[in-house]
């Protein structure tokens, strides 16, 4: 993500807005501190999409009734 002062934004706006049109995102500082983010608009379906596509790559699906059968229960099996 680049980092803009805000004076670099005003004089330099469409240049980078051609830049956000193309998919980068910009920090906006002021003093040195990011007060702001500019970032091109994303159709809801497709962030969804890719949230579950960024999702499958850190869970592990796998049988959550018969996955555990080998291991042995500690608790009272009497009482469940």
């Amino acid at each position: 993500m680049t980092r803009v002062s805000v004076s670099d934004l005003r004089q330099n706006l469409p240049a980078f807005l051609k830049r956000v049109q193309a998919g980068e995102q910009l920090q906006i500082t002021s003093r040195g501190q990011v007060i702001a983010r500019i970032a091109p608009e994303c159709d809801p379906a497709e962030e969804a999409r890719q949230w579950l596509l960024d999702l499958r790559d850190r869970v592990s699906l796998g049988d959550v009734v018969h996955g555990l059968a080998d291991l042995e229960w500690s608790g009272d099996a009497d009482h469940l």
